[in-house]
């Protein structure tokens, strides 16, 4: 099965560090001017991106996505699972990492 739908990051927001344990993401940034997208055990890498470019985040990988534009990020994203919201871990430990 595949879940297949928009995402919005509003501008000057961030996601709370987690990761999807049992599903891969991939998306598509349809609009927006850029966001960070840090992740690894202790978030360490830093990928920028733009509208027009393609992320994948493998099954199990901590994550934080950071717009610190005026700008709405718009994303088209699709999942190996139907149900993936129910398998987003939480890690709280890792919020302070990145500001």
């Amino acid at each position: 099965m595949l879940w297949l739908g928009t995402i919005s990051l509003p501008a000057g927001r961030r996601t709370k560090a987690h990761r999807h344990e049992g599903h891969e993401t991939a998306l598509l940034m349809t609009a927006g001017e850029e966001i960070e997208i840090w992740s690894g055990s202790e978030l360490e890498q830093c990928e920028l991106v733009h509208a027009g470019d393609y992320l994948f985040i493998p099954a199990g990988v901590p994550h934080v996505a950071v717009n610190r534009s005026p700008e709405n990020a718009e994303f088209l994203g699709a999942r190996n699972d139907p149900a993936a919201n129910e398998s987003v871990v939480l890690m709280p430990e890792l919020d302070n990492i990145i500001p």
